[in-house]
C-alpha cells in the first residue's frame, strides 16, 4: 500500500495542464496593479496564458508528477 511521491501544491495553483499534455501559466505577471502608466500594446500583450516552452514545461511536470 505504498504511496506515490507529493505534489507540489504551490506548483498545482500556478498552473494547468491541457488536454494535450502542454502547461498553460494561469496568471501572467504585471496585470494585477499600475496598470495605468503602462502602454495599451504592453496591457495586450501581457494578455492570455502563455505556453510553456520544453525545458521549463519539463521541471513543471515533474514537480506535479505527470
Amino acid at each position: 500500500m505504498g504511496k506515490g511521491p507529493k505534489t507540489k501544491k504551490s506548483i498545482l495553483k500556478r498552473f494547468k495542464v491541457t488536454g494535450t499534455g502542454k502547461i498553460k501559466v494561469m496568471k501572467v505577471s504585471g496585470r494585477s496593479h499600475l496598470l495605468a502608466h503602462k502602454s495599451p500594446k504592453r496591457k495586450r500583450q501581457m494578455k492570455g496564458q502563455p505556453i510553456l516552452g520544453a525545458t521549463m514545461a519539463r521541471r513543471i511536470k515533474r514537480m506535479i508528477h505527470i
